[in-house]
């Protein structure tokens, strides 16, 4: 009978530097957490304050590590955003140590490593999550075949793969739904709470109430156009944990992909010895990856987390990581086909012509696609905008919101901004100061509010006659006029007097007398007008207002304006 053989206790380095990777995965999710509760501005605009409005955070850091979003930007734009820069350091992180930051550093993926942990039934122990961590090389290669995909997007000009970036994606979902469904919840709860007429529970209300408005929540309940779905994919990403472990990392990250690709190069791997190996499969058991860490198979390097639980659950010693360790055993390139490769790149190039072509954007523009100040022109946006929402998380008014199809498909996600819900502070340029791309330029308030130069215009103003009160119903109101932000105002009005029938004066069916009122019609000045949609957010007129914004005019755009110069046209 075969002695039996001893159990060799993982090295303590092997130990430390796994709980080592968990604080810091803790660290960095609770960082990357609190930043993003930190976009946005608590305080109160002031005319008299001389002091310009900036966030004390650095807030879009994680955007600016991000090599995945560097890439698009470059190849669409031909340019990389300074901020951008820090995206080196993960490159460089990448070809020492491998795909550490998608095991130790990465928001998202933590969040799919906890639930991972969380959601998984009976069913998901044991064999069943032994199979289920086996590499499927059919599974697993979608993520490359979306990153060629994007990157041929990113070639012909578009930078919709940021769509699928986790970190854009974390900031997008958590920053525009859940963290508003949780502020809604949180303070109908406090409500009825407060309703008990219970003074302790009234007292430790308010406080709560207080505290998270200071600190937590913004001023105002949040609410965004289309949020339902980016909450609904995000919800249904996390869930597929219960099926497929690290699901998104496994299967659908583009970044991942990337750093997959780029971690062929990396020093740092793994080194086993078959001879050792029992089939025990512990190695599977807790693996993160699906890289193939056990024995009789060559490990999957551009699939590996660098998680270090192989190493530490394998009692026969027979894994081992190391500086340039033996590649015998390892595979260095993705599992992917070359044909297959450059037809995805094509589809995702052939793309965005197509896309354009059908959307008919540089034929007529969608009038209600409000771009925020400093926004550069729609065609340079599109490349530079990674769809991250990080200026509708900062906007105070509500103002900025996700595209559904409003700017074309290529223009999913994309700030375009409501003014019925809410419209752009007159001196704020927060949007522009988070913006990781460039797609927002950084303006001054001076630069905005056209102190020594033209405003910035996003639109122009414009009345249907038929819906306001003073030029439809003899009813004065000059709302808009009082709200209007310029000096001197866009908006002016007309003293006029006007006939109304005085229907209170008629009996027994007799015509309505008339008499006269004195009334305030209004005008828009559009050599004035900048487009911020106040008056169009507060106009009485619900339904649909009775003064409405559009994007002619706007700064950015030489074609769309309000009256075109036809002495440049011939015939």
């Amino acid at each position: 009978m075969a002695a039996k053989r001893a159990i060799v206790p993982p090295r303590k380095s092997i130990r430390i530097l796994r709980w080592a990777r968990r604080i810091t995965q803790g660290t960095f999710l609770a960082l990357f957490l609190y930043l993003l509760v930190q976009t946005a501005f608590r305080g109160t605009f002031s005319a008299a304050s001389d002091s310009p409005v900036r966030l004390p955070w650095p807030v879009e850091v994680f955007l600016s590590f991000d090599p995945f979003a560097a890439l698009l930007t470059f190849l669409s734009s031909h340019t990389v955003y300074r901020s951008m820069l820090w995206s080196l350091v993960i490159v460089a992180l990448t070809l020492v140590f491998g795909r550490v930051f998608c095991g130790w550093l990465c928001p998202f993926g933590t969040l799919h490593h906890i639930l991972g942990w969380l959601l998984p039934s009976r069913r998901g122990r044991g064999a069943v999550r032994i199979e289920s961590n086996r590499t499927r090389p059919g599974r697993q290669r979608v993520k490359y075949y979306l990153l060629y995909a994007f990157l041929g997007a990113a070639v012909a000009g578009s930078a919709i793969g940021g769509a699928f970036d986790p970190i854009c994606m974390a900031v997008r979902s958590i920053g525009l739904a859940i963290l508003p469904a949780a502020s809604y919840v949180t303070s109908r709860g406090l409500v009825a709470a407060t309703d008990t007429n219970v003074r302790a529970v009234q007292n430790a209300s308010d406080a709560t109430q207080d505290a998270l408005a200071r600190h937590v929540w913004q001023t105002q309940q949040l609410h965004y156009h289309g949020a339902w779905l980016i909450g609904l994919l995000v919800v249904a990403v996390l869930l597929m944990n219960r099926f497929i472990p690290r699901f998104w990392c496994r299967v659908l990250c583009p970044l991942g992909a990337l750093l997959g690709v780029t971690s062929r190069f990396s020093l740092f791997g793994m080194q086993k010895d078959h001879s050792k190996c029992t089939d025990c499969n512990l190695c599977l058991l807790h693996c993160q990856g699906a890289d193939s860490p056990q024995g009789g198979a060559k490990w999957r390097q551009d699939e590996c987390h660098m998680c270090l639980n192989c190493e530490n659950a394998c009692p026969e010693d027979v894994i081992k990581f190391k500086l340039l360790p033996d590649r015998k055993d390892s595979i260095q390139k993705p599992d992917t086909q070359r044909r297959t490769v450059l037809a995805t790149v094509a589809a995702g190039a052939a793309f965005v012509p197509a896309a354009r072509v059908a959307d008919e954007l540089d034929v007529n523009y969608n009038p209600r696609v409000i771009r925020p100040p400093g926004a550069i022109e729609e065609r340079d946006l599109l490349g530079k905008c990674i769809r991250c929402g990080q200026c509708m998380k900062v906007c105070p008014n509500n103002a900025l919101h996700p595209a559904m199809f409003e700017a074309g498909i290529e223009g999913l996600w994309t700030p375009i901004l409501i003014p019925r819900i809410g419209y752009c502070e007159h001196s704020c340029v927060l949007c522009g100061q988070v913006c990781p791309t460039g797609a927002i330029q950084k303006i001054t308030e001076a630069h905005k509010l056209g102190i020594g130069r033209p405003p910035v215009k996003i639109g122009t103003a414009f009345y249907d006659h038929g819906r306001c009160l003073p030029w439809a119903m003899q009813t004065p109101c000059i709302v808009c006029e009082e709200f209007c932000p310029t000096s001197p105002k866009a908006i002016w009005v007309e003293e006029v007097e006007a006939p109304v029938r005085d229907s209170k004066a008629g009996a027994d069916h007799a015509a309505p007398a008339m008499r006269t009122v004195k009334l305030q019609r209004p005008h828009v000045d559009p050599s004035l007008c900048i487009g911020c949609g106040a008056c169009e957010k507060v106009c009485p007129v619900q339904d649909q207002p009775a003064i409405y914004v559009t994007s002619v005019g706007e700064t950015r755009s030489k074609t769309n304006v309000i009256l075109l110069d036809t002495t440049s046209y011939k015939g």
